[in-house]
């Protein structure tokens, strides 16, 4: 029979493991991924409405994300950085996580590092990708 102890988790909990970066990384790839899915739906089907509502509509749908001059408003740029360091984040660890399947990577070390190469990774792609954006 099973030991009524109170003291002791049923099962291993956040007591029992110490918070690591791998651990956020593999949050981090849920989050990322669920929230592209949801803004970029939310975004094209509102693009797609706009669109097929004429061109108040779309001006309408323009103008919520760019100012007069036609550059990107605070909205835009939340909205744009925002799903670019999803889709940076996402990709490097579904890079990771390829890596791992293959059966490397598992040692402490190489794992800790691997998840914190994603993080900056994904920081770099992303400034490189506006800075890029920026120049053009």
């Amino acid at each position: 029979m099973a030991s009524r102890n109170p003291a002791r988790p049923l099962s291993p909990h956040l007591q029992v493991y110490k918070w690591g970066p791998h651990m956020l990384v593999s949050i981090l790839h849920r989050a990322t991924g669920s929230g592209m899915a949801t803004v970029g739906t939310g975004l094209l089907v509102w693009w797609l409405a706009a669109i097929a509502g004429g061109a108040e509509s779309y001006a309408t749908f323009r103008d919520v994300f760019t100012t007069d001059t036609g550059a990107l408003n605070i909205l835009g740029y939340v909205i744009g950085i925002g799903l670019t360091l999803s889709l940076f984040q996402h990709m490097m660890t579904g890079i990771r996580h390829f890596v791992l399947d293959t059966g490397a990577g598992y040692e402490l070390r190489r794992n800790k590092t691997g998840a914190l190469a994603t993080m900056v990774a994904s920081v770099a792609l992303t400034i490189v990708f506006w800075l890029y954006l920026g120049i053009n």
